[in-house]
């Protein structure tokens, strides 16, 4: 059943793992929210989880301007493995990205092969065009650590650019943020709309489950703490565009 609820214009859903989602409006189906990401009768949408959702607020902030920014060389970065999570885990500390939203971006930008290469030459994991990962200081985009460095980096850099709207930031990583800001939120592209709720939805997938695997370990502290209460002890113990759509 669909049920409708009251809402206007430019409202930002903001979620319980900090992003925000701009939207024009918004309907209940069944435990989903579902966002429409602009005001058109074809406008596309993304289902969130409604208990993801921490409160609804007005967007009544300036358009965002962009700036320019010079990017720090992503060579060096200092890792504590070689698997993907573990660049994952060494980029997002870097840049304060959540490393699973970057390996939701990474899941649909070259299904984790670092070999990958675009029909128009977007390279590696993150798929960063070569003019983009230049910029970033990339020397070489099939270099599995670089290439996570740089496209965290640049997610970092479309974060700050639209207000940490993360629909606006993954539509400009995917579709440029000149697109964006000429559309005022997510350009008229199916892949583009694709691409971002592809993502979304992984990333709050796995944030679901962490939420669901955590919860059993609080009741079972919590129900230990009741059983066994504590012992007197004399000692304590004590986170460009890159290119247009393909």
């Amino acid at each position: 059943m669909l049920l409708a609820l009251p809402a206007f214009a430019a409202d930002l859903a903001v979620l319980q793992n900090g992003f925000s989602i701009r939207h024009e409006r918004r309907e209940t189906v069944g435990t989903m929210t579902r966002l429409y990401l602009d005001a058109s009768p074809q406008s596309g949408y993304i289902d969130i989880p409604s208990e993801q959702i921490a409160s609804i607020e007005h967007d009544d902030s300036a358009p965002p301007q962009a700036a320019e920014q010079q990017p720090a060389p992503a060579q060096g970065i200092a890792t504590q493995g070689t698997s993907i999570q573990d660049f994952a885990n060494a980029a997002g500390v870097k840049h304060g990205v959540d490393p699973d939203l970057i390996q939701s971006v990474i899941r649909a930008e070259s299904g984790f092969n670092p070999k990958a290469v675009s029909r128009k030459g977007a390279q590696g994991l993150m798929q960063l065009m070569p003019a983009t990962a230049s910029k970033l200081g990339v020397a070489n985009s099939m270099d599995p650590a670089a290439n996570v460095d740089g496209g965290t980096q640049y997610l970092h850099e479309m974060l700050a650019r639209f207000n940490n709207d993360l629909v606006k930031a993954l539509a400009a990583y995917n579709a440029g943020p000149e697109r964006v800001e000429r559309y005022k939120g997510v350009p008229p592209y199916h892949e583009t709309y694709a691409y971002v709720s592809r993502i979304i939805s992984d990333f709050n997938r796995k944030k679901l489950a962490q939420f669901a695997a955590a919860r059993p370990a609080t009741r079972r502290t919590a129900k230990e703490k009741t059983s066994h209460p504590a012992a007197t002890a004399d000692h304590s113990t004590t986170a460009e565009a890159q290119a247009a759509p393909d």
